[in-house]
């Protein structure tokens, strides 16, 4: 334990020279709370990227990344005499006690549903005692990336029974905004129309993530490094061919696309 803690107090003490106006490091001490936000987010996805990766020695680099940009914030709010870093630690400490009555208390919970419920019960009486807006909606940050945001939302509107019962309804409703899409794109109507409704596309697709228990940012995250690999393997087989993807239409490039995917398929 002494060794963990001197390794926070060192880095809160690099932290600190770092943000030092006259022998810290000009860029470190030029930075904002809203400068240093968009990194905070950028170093979260890096750790689920490494996650995703299996890459544990990588993983503890991009956790490290992560600690530090708490560190830095913590360091800012120090010098406006808001909070400090034993305040962000004290603050999570007690809030996981105070939302963990079944492990800190004496309170009996059976299963992981009930834990949920539970654990929502909490968020929400504490919502209601920091602000005057008692929507259920309530307390959702604006930051978080849209999709996030979007099962947020749902999951939030679904606490108070406005949810579809199973996965069957969703998928017409995302058939109904799909052909919605295509009547925009038949009409020729601008682009504020086909953004309104690709977003409805969007907004069902993550719900219907919602419902059949997928995170929407996984799926997404897979389907990406999944055109990446095969998208890779096309320019290696053009090139094993003596051409370049660039120089072929779009039918050539879908043959080399085919024999990447054949090449994934399990025998």
């Amino acid at each position: 334990m002494a060794e963990q803690n001197n390794g926070i107090e060192r880095l809160l003490a690099i932290m600190a020279r770092l943000r030092d106006p006259e022998h810290g490091c000009p860029w470190d001490v030029a930075q904002d709370f809203a400068s240093v936000a968009p990194y905070t987010i950028e170093e979260a996805y890096e750790v689920a990227d490494a996650i995703d990766r299996g890459d544990f020695d990588d993983l503890r680099d991009e956790l490290g990344d992560l600690l530090l940009q708490v560190v830095f914030h913590a360091q800012m709010a120090k010098e406006q005499g808001r909070f400090d870093f034993s305040d962000v630690a004290a603050a999570i400490c007690d809030k996981m006690e105070r939302r963990h009555p079944h492990v800190f208390g004496d309170v009996s919970i059976t299963d992981v549903d009930a834990q949920t419920l539970a654990w929502e019960q909490h968020k929400r009486a504490e919502r209601a005692a920091k602000s005057e807006d008692h929507s259920a909606l309530a307390g959702i940050a604006r930051g978080l990336p849209e999709w996030q945001r979007s099962s947020k939302l749902q999951k939030r509107a679904a606490t108070v029974g406005f949810d579809w019962p199973d996965v069957e309804p969703v998928l017409a409703k995302l058939r109904e905004e799909i052909d919605e899409v295509r009547a925009e794109f038949a009409k020729g109507t601008g682009h504020d129309a086909l953004e309104d409704e690709i977003g409805d596309v969007l907004f069902v697709c993550v719900n219907l993530a919602r419902h059949a228990k997928v995170d929407f940012g996984n799926a997404l995250r897979r389907a990406n490094a999944k055109f990446e690999r095969r998208f890779r393997r096309m320019e290696v087989l053009a090139a094993a061919d003596g051409v370049a993807l660039a120089d072929l239409d779009l039918a050539q490039q879908d043959a080399y696309w085919d024999r990447a995917k054949a090449e994934e398929k399990p025998l």
